[in-house]
């Protein structure tokens, strides 16, 4: 499952500032380190490199001397090396040891040597005693501090002292380190083999000790700065992951924090032992609280919200402002019915959060221990994706419907279904269109007194050749909520207007036909004139189409929906009033809008029996219309004593089952006989 832009920004501030950081600093001190022991090291062979191209000098100076009393072929050589104080051999060209002063521990164990300051290659041996300095590689002298701890350990130093140097010194005099050093004396026949001491004093130590220290210091320096600079971009990383997971307006969690945080609870805890809910909570009157208010107050209402919904949460339960007046809870439950009361208690308590005003709240609820595939099988809870339950919830909630009230809805199958539904009608709209699926059926109207056909109401009907024949009930809404009924209002007034003059071309009586045009159109300044040239265009005299209005159309723009009846009127073109009585503003329409039919609704007719008080209202509105010059038709008319009573009370005409059903326009055609 890929994961969603919001997790994968979240590991990335959490990789970039926190680990890189640790990494860097860690291979830093390891860097250090070795680069701190490397360099005491190298210091100290440096010490011991110069100390020892002293002491060459001075074994090169006594074989010169050894050389001039051989030349000389004087018998003080011997003495001369002996009054120097040097342990020393003389070995001739055979490897025979030809004198010998002091005590002889020059072992075997030679190398080749270069020092400080001398271009030539020097022989050396190490000591049989103490051989700490012996020949390393590359030509260069080295140390063995294991050999020189242990020779402090015999001369009794403890361990704690081992590495105390100044202590070594002040206890011995000084450090004395042996190595054997060769010249050649005799012009070349002998090689003189002197026993050359490296001695450290106090002042070596503490040259040696300092440039250590300050080595050290600085190191140390760097490392604290590298430490300090890692623990700032960790405060940094935590701040900025504060940020990522607060909220603007409740400073408290955000939707990317309930879903990074929430997902991974769900995934960890979600279980037979555990069952969720992903809940969708929406403050539905949010918008009306603003306007009658402020922003502010409505910020801040929205803060005492968050407050309380945080306030009833118990462990493992989590609850973010996601935005607007939306909040997102993950909450633990029993069974559906405990659910139910605990979130009817909880929308109790907000609707109370402002004494002075009635809110209500609106919950859509999702189960994730009922979450499936596509292939519909249990989800198993360590791939639960929170993205995809809190749709549901946001599904279940928005299935309501509008309405300023509270409720609560559970997700289910069935709104799966819809959704697909709805995808699939909005992918195939506008090929539907282009290919002429829709089909115009048109249901007569019939004057009760004559049965005469007087008129139609045209209505459309999808025949897919995938999906066969759709009722109208199934897509009109979903067109009226996604704008595409404009479309669909064009299509059916050009088809009309072609079908009428059809009909009058090949001498048919014709009868004006109505066309429902959704109230969506008259945002359009010239609805009028677009009908009026949809018409003209199919050569179809006026008198012939009525456009038709909901009533609901009457609660937009009076002055724009005014202005368009005039002009349509005066193109000729009859405007009814369809469900009159469905709403609440039917009598203040008649008042402001010059129509021309009046539609009683069908839900007057509803029942087995006439009431009186039913048949009282009717009779009042067919009077009150024909008092303002209207035409009357009742819609949903199906038992004979419903038409004999309206052609009592003055009804022009009737349109129902009683006569006939929708038809499509082979059928009609035969009605104009």
């Amino acid at each position: 499952m890929n994961k969603n832009k919001s997790q994968k920004k979240y590991r990335k501030i959490r990789k970039t500032y926190l680990w890189l950081t640790v990494i860097e600093f860690i291979l830093f001190a390891v860097c250090m380190t070795v680069l701190l022991v490397y360099a005491a090291r190298n210091i100290g062979l440096y010490i011991v490199d110069s100390k020892m191209a002293a002491e060459y000098e001075r074994i090169r100076y006594m074989g010169r001397l050894y050389d001039e009393s051989l030349k000389n072929k004087e018998s003080n050589g011997y003495s001369l090396l002996e009054e120097e104080g040097l342990d020393y051999l003389i070995v001739g060209s055979d490897g025979r040891i030809l004198k010998t002063h002091g005590k002889n521990t020059c072992s075997d164990e030679e190398g080749i040597v270069t020092l400080p300051g001398y271009d030539e290659e020097i022989t050396i041996y190490k000591d049989s005693e103490r051989g700490y300095i012996y020949p390393g590689r590359n030509k260069k002298l080295s140390l063995n501090i294991l050999e020189f701890r242990e020779w402090l350990i015999d001369e009794g130093f403890e361990d704690d002292e081992i590495g105390l140097a100044d202590q070594v010194v002040k206890t011995t005099g000084s450090i004395e380190l042996p190595i054997w050093i060769s010249t050649a004396v005799d012009n070349g026949k002998e090689q003189l083999i002197c026993k050359a001491v490296f001695r450290a004093s106090d002042n070596d130590v503490d040259m040696f000790a300092g440039i250590v220290i300050a080595t050290i210091v600085l190191a140390g320096i760097i490392l604290i700065v590298m430490l300090v600079t890692a623990i700032r971009n960790i405060i940094r990383q935590r701040r900025m992951l504060k940020l990522f997971f607060t909220d603007v307006t409740t400073e408290n969690h955000n939707y990317t924090w309930l879903l990074v945080k929430g997902e991974k609870m769900l995934r960890r805890k979600a279980g037979k032992k555990n069952r969720f809910a992903v809940v969708n909570l929406k403050f539905v009157n949010y918008n009306t609280f603003c306007v009658c208010h402020s922003a502010a107050e409505g910020e801040e209402i929205l803060c005492r919200i968050d407050r309380m919904l945080n306030s009833r949460l118990c462990r493992n339960e989590m609850c973010a402002h996601l935005g607007s007046a939306n909040f997102g809870l993950i909450l633990k439950y029993t069974d559906e019915e405990e659910l139910r009361k605990r979130l009817e208690s909880i929308i109790r308590d907000l609707e109370a959060t402002d004494t002075n005003h009635k809110l209500y709240f609106r919950a859509g609820v999702s189960l994730t221990d009922k979450a499936t595939d596509d292939a519909g099988n249990p989800v198993n809870p360590r791939s639960i994706d929170f993205n995809t339950e809190f749709n549901h919830a946001a599904m279940a909630r928005t299935s309501m419907g509008a309405g300023d009230d509270s409720k609560i809805a559970f997700f289910d199958d069935r709104l799966i279904e819809e959704q697909k539904w709805l995808d699939k009608v909005q992918e195939k709209q506008q090929a539907a269109l282009d290919n002429e699926e829709f089909v115009v059926y048109y249901q007569p109207k019939y004057d009760p007194r004559t049965d005469k056909l007087r008129g139609a109401e045209a209505l459309v009907r999808w025949i897919s050749p995938e999906m066969g024949f759709v009722s109208p009930g199934k897509f009109i809404p979903i067109f009226e909520n996604n704008g595409f009924i404009t479309e669909i209002d064009h299509y059916m007034i050009r088809h009309v207007a072609a079908d009428q003059k059809r009909w009058l071309d090949e001498g048919r009586t014709c009868v004006p036909v109505s066309v429902n045009v959704s109230r969506a159109h008259f945002i359009e300044s010239d609805l009028a004139e677009q009908i009026r040239d949809m018409v003209d265009e199919a050569g179809t005299p006026h008198e012939y189409i009525e456009i038709e209005l909901t009533e609901s159309a009457f609660f937009d723009d009076k002055e724009a929906l005014l202005s368009t009846i005039n002009r349509l009127k005066s193109y000729g073109f009859a405007v009814s009033m369809d469900d009159f009585g469905s709403g609440y503003s039917s009598l203040n329409s008649l008042k402001d809008m010059p129509l021309d039919v009046l539609k009683l609704d069908a839900e007057f007719f509803r029942g087995e029996a006439r009431d009186n008080r039913a048949e009282i209202v009717v009779s009042e509105a067919i009077r009150l219309g024909k008092s303002l010059n209207m035409r009357i038709v009742a819609e949903g008319i199906e038992q004979k004593e419903q038409v004999d009573f309206l052609a009592d009370q003055g009804c022009d005409m009737i349109q129902g089952y009683y006569y006939a059903k929708p038809m499509p326009g082979n059928e009609y055609e035969q009605r104009l006989q």
